[in-house]
Formats: structure tokens, sequence, C-alpha cells
């Protein structure tokens, strides 16, 4: 053989290390972007009677904050998913991550509840923007028969999130109150340097990036009929998740009257069934496809709802808890991939980000839907009329779409 055919092979086993290093960190960045959004969204959950409390409103008014939240999610979409798909993902995400941990840790220091609200749209921008740039970058990079595990783990953020929400909430609520967990919200800025160090651009952008906006809202506008679809979809999957948790920590102090630390007890198990669902669904989904696997956790879900929330007795109820956030986020769980999958490469940073986030602004008001019933029919009825309705509508939805399991992105085949 000649030298410098040894030369050239000599290398390659670097160059695959390096790539697997890549990859490896696009997962963990996008994962950790993902779980602290996540962790300061779940802080105002499970603090939500005891800001109300602070600010003088009830219920219903703290309810508002969270839509807002919800509804401003699809302004951070546009804006970061436009960025993402004509200047790359990497830059507009560490924007993206700084932003978000500013107003986290302003959140803390809120003087009264105008401000909390306005903290609380910005913060739905930032979490709104982080969603399509990270799943974007990690579907582009991983190999495609590991998408789906990926997509699970990615989505696991979120529970992971919920339950360092829990964790925190547990450990220093009674001692410290509600504000100071908030400025633990400024660890995001730290990723945004580890992304800036180790993790390098898509070549799956390079190679399909628009060259100008021109090109770049042509190719969007012609794919209308799929986005109509997705944000149809996600506004299904956004009331399914949002109506299993939002109000959650609201209805066991209202109803069972539990303290915080029976509270956060319960949703810290529904959070491990959470992070068990979505990574095994997802993987299920690699040999079964996305929108069986979607549609199996959706219905499993609804025959979980009796446990849920019609529980006679403690026992039953946190299986139910268990059990419920298992087959629901478990249909998350292959959320990210399907989407990815589904979408053209010259716009999958801004398309699932921006279809996704129009879905959770339709179901926006699913925590204000559930506490105004609450007012005319028991909590436990109120939750399992709304999880019923939602889960089923998203099986249909869900059943009659497409899929594109295991394409090549890059290919030029859009």
């Amino acid at each position: 053989m000649p030298v410098e055919s040894v030369s050239t092979l000599a290398p390659a086993p670097k160059v695959r290390k390096r790539a697997a290093s890549d990859q490896n960190a696009a997962v963990v960045a996008s994962f950790l972007g993902w779980t602290l959004d996540a962790f300061d969204y779940f802080l105002v959950i499970y603090c939500l009677t005891a800001i109300g409390a602070e600010f003088g409103r009830s219920d219903l008014e703290m309810a508002f904050s969270i839509t807002l939240t919800l509804a401003f999610r699809p302004v951070g979409a546009f804006i970061f998913g436009l960025l993402a798909d004509r200047y790359g993902r990497r830059l507009p995400l560490m924007i993206d991550l700084v932003f978000f941990s500013a107003v986290e840790v302003a959140t803390a220091f809120a003087p009264n509840y105008s401000t909390f609200l306005v903290l609380r749209a910005l913060f739905g921008i930032g979490m709104g923007g982080e969603w399509g740039a990270g799943a974007s970058l990690t579907m582009e990079k991983v190999p495609a028969r590991l998408r789906g595990i990926c997509s699970g783990l990615l989505n696991q953020g979120y529970s992971l999130g919920n339950l360092l929400a829990v964790l925190c909430y547990f450990t220093l609520f009674r001692r410290w109150g509600w504000r100071p967990m908030f400025l633990l919200g400024g660890a995001p800025a730290l990723l945004a340097i580890f992304i800036r160090l180790r993790i390098k651009e898509s070549e799956v952008w390079q190679k399909t990036k628009a060259h100008d906006w021109t090109e770049l809202w042509r190719t969007i506008f012609s794919h209308w009929k799929l986005f109509l679809y997705i944000v149809l979809l996600m506004t299904f999957m956004n009331l399914s998740s949002h109506g299993i948790g939002d109000m959650y920590p609201t209805f066991l102090q209202r109803y069972w009257h539990f303290d915080p630390e029976k509270r956060a007890i319960i949703s810290a198990i529904a959070g491990v069934g959470a992070l068990c669902g979505s990574i095994i669904f997802a993987w299920f989904s690699d040999t079964k496809g996305r929108r069986r696997t979607i549609v199996a956790g959706l219905l499993l879900g609804i025959a979980m709802i009796p446990l849920w929330a019609l529980a006679p007795n403690l026992t039953l109820l946190v299986i139910g808890a268990f059990l419920i956030n298992f087959m629901i986020q478990g249909s998350w769980g292959v959320i990210p991939v399907h989407l990815a999958e589904l979408s053209p490469d010259s716009i999958r940073g801004f398309l699932p980000g921006f279809a996704y986030q129009c879905g959770v602004l339709l179901s926006s008001s699913i925590v204000m839907i559930q506490a105004l019933l609450a007012r005319h029919m028991s909590y436990p009825a109120t939750m399992a009329i709304t999880a019923g309705v939602v889960f089923s509508g998203g099986c249909i939805v869900a059943g009659l779409g497409k899929e594109s399991r295991g394409r090549v992105f890059g290919a030029g085949t859009d």
C-alpha cells in the first residue's frame, strides 16, 4: 500500500471520535437547555398559590400568568426559528439561553403582580425560542438510527426540569419562600459558553440553508399545509401535557388538602413516570412508527384517567399520577424526532418550533378553563373531563397525519 494512502486513512478514527464528541455535546446542550427552561416554568406551577397570596391574587388570576407564558412562546419560536434557519443553529440558541437566564433571575425581584406578568411574558419568548433551535441542532447531528432515543432524551429534559423544580420547592420553599428559587435560573447562561466552545454548526444546515431571506420566506409559505397540520397536532399534544400537569399541584392542594411536601413528593413520582415513558416510547417509535406510538400513548392515557383524577385513596392516586405521566409524556417523547423528520431541511429551525409554539398558544387557555370549571364542579371531575376530551382529540389528529420515519437529512429531497 502506498505511504500516502496509509497517512490518509490513519486519521479516520480521530475524525469519528471528534464527530461523536460533537454529537454528544449537542444532545447534552439541547437537553439541558430544555431542562432549565422547564425548571423555571414549573417553579411558577408549584409556587402558584404562594405567589398569588403575596400579590393578593386569586388562583384564576395566577393561572393567567401561566397562560401568558404559553401565549408568548410562539413569539420566541418565530424570532429565534428564523434566525436559526438564516444564520445557523448555534448562535440563536446561545443568545436565547442568555436572554431567558436574565429573565429568570429578574423574576426573583418582581415587586408586584403587573411586573411579574411582564416577566412571565418575556420568559415565554425565551422558552419558545429554545426548543426549535435546540431540537433541530440535535436531530441533524445524531445518526438516523439513534433519533428516536435522542428524541426521548431531549423530551426528558422537560420532565427533569419538572423534577428539579419539585426538589427545589421541597427543600427551599419552607425556609426561603419562592423568590430565592428563581435566582438559580442564571445557570443557562453558562450553557451558552459550553455551546460556544464544544459544538460545531450543523452540517445539514450548511448544505441546505437558504441563500437569502426571500428564498427562506418562499420555502416557508410553500409548506403551509404541513404547518397547519403540525399546529393542530401540537395544540392537542399541549392540551394533553398542560392539562395533566399545570393545575395538578393546585388540585392536590385544594381538593386533597396536601401540604407542600406531600404535593412535591407526588409530583416527583409523576415526573419519574414521565422520564421513563418518554425514553421507552421514543425507542419503540423507531421500530413501530411515530404516529402509532403517539396514538398508543394517548389511548393508554385515557385508560389511566380514573386512577389519576378519581382515585378514592392516596395509593391509587400516586399510581395514577405515575402511569398517566408515563403514557402522555411517553407520547411526547416521539415529538422532537417526528416534527424534525416531517420538516424540510432548510426550515427545520423555524417550521417545527413555530408550529409547536402556535399549538402552545392555542392550548394556553387550558389552565384557565380548568380553573373556571373547578368553580362549578369538583376538581376531580374537572381534571377527568378535560383530560378525556383532549386525549381523544390528540389520537384522531395524530392518527390522520403522515410520518417520514428514518428520512435522510440533507439529501435534497424536500
